[in-house]
């Protein structure tokens, strides 16, 4: 059985669940979220963004698109900007164009999809579908998805870069085994973002990834900050350190992602978010102080001290 956040905040005890979503009122009143710059342009991100990927509708998954529609809505008005969604995510991108249709704030959000497709003239036909089911002629980060045939796509969206059908583009992975082959690809290509995955207990791709980035100027976007839930689940029922209030954290939310976007070669972490509940909690974590070095091993030797959730739960 796996649980979700929303399963740890009705399972956890005392203060920890109490902690979870314990956002501040005021945020939601005043947000002032920090933000990055993207290396290639200097145009600067809230360094939280949205992960589109269970915008879903029907068994299992959410019966109509109300809570995602309150999502975004809560997502614009605290000051968020970025949203990846893909293709392969169901109707994730038909249910944001949507939104984003009806709220009328395309041009005020970061919106990021991915192509997924082998063979130029697919991958050409996936974008063209993707832009019209997000119900737009432009979309600010188009990603070769899990590097799919990257050597394909990355000159096709150089043109549609050139053309303005795209600001940015990059590719993306969340496997380790993924890991040479991406290496490989920053070395030798010009790429404006990567997306790779990184969590407190998952440190992996700040070995050489991170710092690859850095050195060759480009944004990063993380993803699996919660490790698909591990996290929540690995926390249950614990209370946050005392000493989390030295970076401005009040959920453990906030502190795996104050931990991943205090790293100095990430861009954005991009939780996934369905509720108004989250994405205010997420949103904390854009805000007021982050961990310095020192603090940032501190939490990870915090986080190795407790034991991993058993395997598939």
């Amino acid at each position: 059985m796996r649980y979700s956040r929303r399963d740890v905040v009705k399972i956890g005890a005392g203060a920890g669940a109490g902690l979870l979503l314990g956002w501040k009122p005021t945020f939601a009143q005043e947000p002032m979220l920090n933000t990055k710059p993207i290396p290639s342009s200097g145009e600067r991100i809230p360094t939280v963004g949205l992960g589109a990927r269970n915008y879903r509708i029907g068994e299992g998954w959410d019966p109509d698109k109300s809570g995602f529609y309150a999502t975004i809505q809560k997502f614009h008005e605290l000051g968020g900007k970025l949203i990846d969604t893909a293709p392969s995510y169901g109707p994730s991108e038909l249910i944001l164009g949507e939104i984003m249709d009806e709220l009328g704030i395309r041009d005020d959000l970061f919106v990021a999809t991915k192509v997924d497709r082998e063979g130029r003239d697919e991958g050409i036909t996936r974008m063209g579908r993707s832009m019209g089911r997000l119900r737009t002629d432009r979309v600010e980060l188009m990603q070769v998805h899990n590097l799919r045939d990257w050597e394909t796509h990355l000159p096709v969206l150089r043109e549609w870069k050139e053309a303005g059908r795209i600001k940015y583009l990059g590719v993306t992975t969340s496997n380790a085994r993924a890991y040479e082959r991406l290496e490989r690809i920053m070395q030798q290509e010009e790429l404006d973002f990567v997306q790779v995955d990184y969590a407190v207990d998952r440190r992996a791709s700040a070995e050489r990834i991170l710092p690859l980035a850095a050195d060759r100027g480009m944004a990063v976007i993380i993803n699996l900050a919660f490790g698909r839930g591990r996290l929540f689940r690995r926390t249950a029922g614990r209370e946050l350190p005392e000493w989390s209030s030295e970076f401005d954290c009040s959920s453990w939310a906030q502190f795996f992602l104050k931990y991943v976007v205090s790293h100095p070669a990430v861009t954005c972490a991009i939780p996934g978010t369905t509720t108004p509940q989250h994405c205010i909690d997420n949103l904390g974590a854009a805000t007021g102080r982050l961990p310095t070095p020192e603090m940032r091993r501190r939490m990870e030797e915090h986080i190795d001290a407790m034991p991993e959730p058993p395997s598939g739960r």
